[in-house]
């Protein structure tokens, strides 16, 4: 593993570090090298996970609502993700169709630049996160309830 910051910090001690010092309150998953944690934003609140492979030198977040999409919505909301996702540079709506739960995802892979994973980095991809679960959670509530077609949620929530 090679030291990040002139230290001997691993990519799980700079994430964990990282929520510390932007005053996340987390806990991390027995075992494993993933911190839960909560956030509310101004449409709504949800679950968040942190994630580090360090032997693929990842890091990913994820934006994880509390309500999963009902089976017979799950055509509509798969339409509005894939509408919302085109015009995305970073990150990406994700919908398991098994269970109808919806996400966001963004991350980062620093195999060839170990060095840059830092807590700007780390920043970005988190806010960057969630306010874009954020700004879509209307349209994504108003499609998963039936309320709004998947063009008129694009509409509302880009328009």
């Amino acid at each position: 593993m090679s030291p990040l910051f002139g230290g001997n910090k691993s990519m799980f001690d700079t994430m964990q570090q990282f929520f510390k010092d932007d005053d996340w309150r987390f806990e991390r998953l027995e075992g494993k090298t993933i911190l839960k944690m909560g956030f509310k934003g101004e449409n709504g609140a949800w679950r968040c996970f942190a994630q580090i492979r360090e032997e693929q030198r990842q890091f990913l977040f994820y934006s994880i609502l509390d309500s999963n999409c009902p089976e017979g919505a799950r055509p509509n909301m798969a339409e509005f993700l894939t509408r919302a996702n085109y015009g995305l540079i970073t990150g990406n709506f994700e919908m398991d169709f098994s269970d109808g739960e919806v996400r966001f995802k963004t991350s980062l892979d620093v195999k060839e630049n170990e060095d840059k994973f830092g807590p700007g980095l780390i920043k970005r991809l988190v806010y960057l996160n969630v306010l874009m679960t954020d700004k879509y959670l209307p349209g994504i509530m108003g499609v998963m309830y039936g309320a709004l077609s998947p063009t008129e949620a694009i509409a509302k929530v880009e328009g």
